[in-house]
């Protein structure tokens, strides 16, 4: 998959949320996914991000996007139940959710990590993709096929030191997509993967290693293979893998 090469309608008809689709990987994600014909909802915190990826699709001629301004940090069940509603009277399905979204949080020791720290990294990490999928489980049903997709991490699935909350809060994530992905199997035609994008060409990553030449690491565009597989209906039948973006 990771020299997959999506037509260019690979997506068309569909409705896709990412979440932090402002920036990174997220911004990269809805480009690509509404290049290849899908509309995209645009989840995300800053609203000048967001618009101007708006305006990067409407330039381009793609299917007009949605926007959803909102702060993972102090959202709460209602917020998402809410936006569960809109895009329930907008669109009537929802056929891809990709979990972008993240903070990295402190780089020290794990006793070092103060408490603070810790409770917003899960709260924007964890508990904010639980909510969200708690509350596009309706949506997703009513698609299809529909495809969920999580950001993982290297340290997710490998703790190494130094890196706290973050990689908790990644190993949760792989345990949250197996639970959906086994409760999924066999009741309903949605698919839930996660993916660890690797070494990217991201603010996250320049803020996790500075002293890393950003060159060395393709950009964010380069690694968009994998969620286009697992988005569109070539995935079919794939679920409950922890995939990674590059060979």
């Amino acid at each position: 998959m990771f020299d997959y090469r999506a037509p260019a309608d690979l997506l068309q008809g569909r409705v896709i949320l990412v979440t932090g689709a402002g920036d990174g990987i997220g911004r990269a994600c809805a480009l690509s996914c509404a290049a290849h014909g899908a509309t995209v909802v645009l989840l995300g915190r800053t609203l000048s991000k967001l618009e101007a990826v708006y305006d990067e699709i409407e330039a381009a001629g793609h299917p007009q996007p949605a926007i959803c301004p909102l702060n993972l940090e102090t959202a709460v069940e209602k917020d998402y139940n809410d936006l569960a509603d809109q895009l329930f009277d907008t669109f009537g399905k929802l056929d891809g959710l990709v979990h972008n979204a993240a903070q990295l949080g402190p780089r020290t020791l794990i006793d070092s990590v103060k408490h603070e720290a810790w409770l917003e990294l899960m709260q924007v990490n964890v508990n904010a993709p639980f909510f969200l999928s708690k509350a596009m489980f309706p949506l997703l049903r009513a698609a299809p096929d529909a495809s969920v997709v999580f950001l993982s991490s290297t340290v997710g699935r490998k703790a190494r030191a130094y890196w706290g909350p973050y990689a908790v809060t990644k190993f949760a994530i792989e345990g949250l997509m197996q639970v959906m992905a086994d409760e999924q199997d066999g009741t309903s035609e949605i698919r839930v993967n996660s993916v660890n994008p690797g070494a990217t060409r991201t603010a996250m990553r320049k803020a996790a290693y500075p002293a890393e030449e950003p060159e060395k690491n393709p950009v964010p565009a380069d690694i968009m293979p994998v969620f286009l597989y697992l988005l569109g209906p070539d995935s079919k039948g794939v679920n409950g893998q922890a995939l990674d973006a590059r060979g």
